[in-house]
């Protein structure tokens, strides 16, 4: 039996020299298919029924799910209900040929990508160009070996799974970078709010910060035109007055720490000289209350950064200097240049030093050592904020009973860039 009997691409089959060698080995082939999984759903595409059985039969019995039509129509609604993993399509056929129906095929976006495999009687190589423009993956020609055909079936079955993995690994990878970037956003927006907010509550907090202080000071004036002023008042009035300092200390330490965070700042050479005059002058009231020896070079390399920020710097090493050092504190600063076109900065003092296991954590926020002889919470993890957005570092040398070394590294100044 045939269908369409004028289109024989080969002379006609029969079916009982084909089948029963076929199915002599189908028990053989059936215990072995049966055990393995799934290998690919395959639809097979031939007006020629004898042909479209016989490769039916050889697939099926090799474990491949097999689907098989007459016609380039039928093909299309069948690709295009229930994709395959692949197809083995003839060429010439009645009412649309090989070549139309993988041009429809490849142009549909549901259908694009099914690997598409010609099997045809005709050999010339102009029929084989026209069947790869057309989108084919491959051609085999009438009549075909059977492991050359089951040898090319798998091979692109096994590219189309890897094809599909592959989408798959990109698809997952798109997601988790959308996730990403959503993610991201959000933790901008977060950060945003919580900058907004520290900069709102730190200048709200400065008001009744200055309106102590200056109540106090106003108190202290009082009582000292009192020939006999309370000693415990002013007492008080004194810790009224440092309390509000610290506090106003804070904010701006707060108020200084979100704008390193957000700020991007222009660098460019700095003169250490004008620097170290005016913190001289910003903590001359602490070192004579500590009666504090400051010793400075006379002369410094030029390094690059941000001036202001730097001042910040030196107020936090010299200030711990005199606060934590030896009686009287005596704190040395002075600098080093470095290999590699750095200057390193330091500042020394006479203090009793900081133990090995505490110094790892002196530069983190909100960390106050002064048990051991040393600690500014905010102040030094503002310090490591502005070094390093100025590209150095920071660090400290120590040794319990020898004083302590604090330093930070700038890049020298170049006219080079």
């Amino acid at each position: 039996m045939r269908i369409f009997p004028d289109v024989y691409l080969t002379p006609p089959i029969n079916l009982r020299n084909v089948c029963v060698p076929l199915f002599a080995g189908y028990q053989r082939e059936r215990a072995m298919s049966q055990s393995d999984a799934r290998r690919g759903d395959i639809l097979i595409v031939d007006d020629t029924l004898p042909n479209l059985r016989y490769l039916q039969a050889l697939l099926t019995v090799r474990g491949y799910d097999v689907r098989g039509v007459p016609s380039g129509q039928m093909a299309l609604m069948v690709a295009r209900s229930a994709p395959p993993d692949l197809i083995l399509l003839d060429i010439k056929m009645p009412d649309l040929d090989g070549y139309d129906v993988c041009r429809q095929l490849k142009a549909d976006p549901q259908t694009g990508d099914i690997p598409i495999i010609f099997i045809s009687a005709m050999d010339a190589v102009l029929d084989k160009v026209k069947a790869f423009d057309a989108g084919g993956v491959d051609y085999i020609t009438k009549p075909f070996q059977v492991d050359e055909i089951i040898a090319r079936i798998q091979n692109h079955l096994t590219i189309r799974i890897l094809q599909r993995q592959l989408q798959q690994a990109n698809d997952e990878l798109s997601l988790t970078n959308a996730e990403l970037r959503q993610a991201n956003q959000s933790l901008q927006a977060s950060n945003e709010e919580l900058d907004a907010f520290t900069r709102t509550m730190a200048y709200d907090l400065k008001n009744p910060f200055a309106a102590i202080i200056g109540y106090a000071e106003l108190l202290g004036e009082t009582f000292h035109d009192d020939p006999l002023p309370p000693a415990e008042r002013l007492e008080l009035v004194e810790q009224i007055m440092r309390s509000g300092h610290q506090g106003l200390r804070i904010v701006d330490a707060l108020l200084m720490l979100a704008r390193v965070r957000r700020n991007a700042v222009e660098t460019g050479p700095i003169d250490m000289t004008v620097i170290f005059h005016d913190v001289r002058r910003r903590l001359a009231t602490m070192l004579h209350q500590y009666q504090a020896e400051l010793v400075v070079p006379a002369a410094w390399p030029l390094a690059s950064g941000h001036a202001p920020w730097i001042e910040e710097v030196w107020i936090n090493y010299v200030s711990n200097g005199i606060k934590y050092g030896g009686q009287p504190p005596r704190i040395e600063v002075g600098a080093t240049p470095l290999a590699g076109g750095a200057i390193r900065f330091w500042a020394a003092d006479n203090g009793p030093g900081v133990a090995l296991d505490a110094q790892d954590y002196l530069f983190t926020h909100f960390t106050r050592l002064e048990k051991v002889g040393q600690g500014q919470g905010l102040g030094l993890a503002i310090v490591r904020r502005i070094i390093e957005k100025l590209g150095g570092e920071v660090g400290v040398e120590s040794k319990a009973g020898q004083g302590s070394l604090f330093y930070f590294t700038l890049p020298a100044f170049s006219l080079d860039g």
